[in-house]
């Protein structure tokens, strides 16, 4: 098992072996930071029960909130995990879009709404699948082996993918889609919408393999320290090749969802959708440097983000001012998380000189 490192505390570059008892003792400070956005959920759940009495119904909350959050979530989850461990991939975004398009190209030509060769579903997923998996094996090349800055190379990579998804669609919409795919955005699990139950299973997987997994501890290392998790022998090369993967096949899934949801595949699927994806990571406590943050705390910013806009759609407030309110939300998380980190520093150096 991999020597798990201590990143509330300084270190010189050689990573420190951590006892059980320690480890559960920084699993329990994380989680708990992690609920840190539980009181503000109360507080506008208040709010949203009070401006509209169709806020709190069963409907709205399954159906409205946590269903229509679940691609949102799963897209949070590939950005939170790269961010933990020191990374970032800005193509998710295109990502999301593009597997959708060169699925439905595959699968396209004839009454489909838009250009295809008309291949077997059979042929279209697993080519698809393997489309999806190289973009995260030449992000993650590019970025752990020719040591190039990830931001860098996945906006280009954004841009790359947003041509080559109008360039496939040439600007149209596929509208047939597999009934298996329309289940996911319909169909009901004891009566809660599959999507709800997808936005629950997904953040319980992943906050369990974060916290008690050993990979999930090596990427908080990798993220705390580089040449720490080195020298404690875990390969962050491949580890890192391993995470742009991850998040690669995690955006081709809310691709899936999100067309399940619209029933349609437009060439604009999953346009601007990283922005909110940072606003939910940030604002659930995910470090920017990598490190820090919990699985929790993301799934919490993903349900505020979701309720605030849900009570400002129930109240008919214009698009634009939920998109001005995200914003506002993104610069208040960002300046919050660097007031947090210059205060975790200034209480290390008062320990380390006392």
């Amino acid at each position: 098992m991999p020597i798990v490192v201590d990143h509330g505390k300084e270190t010189d570059g050689h990573a420190t072996a951590t006892s059980p008892t320690h480890l559960k003792a920084l699993l329990r400070g994380r989680n708990l930071k992690g609920l840190a956005l539980v009181p503000a959920i109360v507080i506008v759940g208040i709010v949203g029960s009070v401006t509209s009495p169709a806020f709190a119904t069963p409907y709205n909350i399954f159906d409205n909130i946590l269903a229509f959050s679940a691609a949102l979530g799963v897209l949070v989850i590939a950005e939170s995990i790269l961010l933990i461990g020191g990374l970032i991939d800005l193509s998710l975004q295109s990502t999301v879009g593009f597997s959708v398009i060169v699925f439905c190209y595959l699968m396209g030509g004839g009454t489909s709404g838009g250009p295809g060769l008309g291949l077997p579903i059979e042929f279209a997923i697993p080519i698809t699948l393997g489309v999806v998996v190289f973009i995260g094996l030449f992000n993650g090349f590019v970025v752990s082996v020719l040591k190039l800055n990830s931001f860098i190379v996945t906006l280009a990579m954004l841009i790359l993918l947003q041509g080559l998804t109008l360039g496939l669609s040439n600007g149209q919409t596929y509208t047939n889609i597999p009934d298996f795919i329309l289940f996911l955005g319909t169909g009901r699990v004891l009566g809660i919408p599959v999507q709800a139950v997808i936005f629950i299973a997904v953040f319980s997987v992943a906050g369990l393999f974060m916290s008690y997994w050993p990979t999930g501890r090596a990427i908080y290392a990798m993220g705390g320290s580089h040449a720490a998790a080195q020298a404690a022998g875990i390969k962050t090369g491949r580890l890192a090749i391993g995470l742009f993967v991850f998040g690669s096949l995690m955006a081709m899934f809310a691709g899936v969802l999100l067309l399940s949801q619209v029933a349609s595949a437009p060439s604009t699927l999953g346009r601007n959708m990283i922005f909110t994806v940072f606003a939910a990571a940030v604002l659930g406590g995910i470090d920017l440097n990598g490190g820090r943050g919990t699985i929790l705390g993301a799934a919490l910013g993903v349900l505020l983000l979701a309720i605030i806009q849900n009570i400002l759609i129930l109240s008919s407030v214009p698009s634009f001012w939920i998109d001005a309110v995200y914003g506002a939300i993104i610069v208040a998380a960002l300046t919050a998380g660097r007031l947090r980190t210059l205060r975790d520093v200034l209480i290390r150096r008062q320990h380390i000189s006392s």
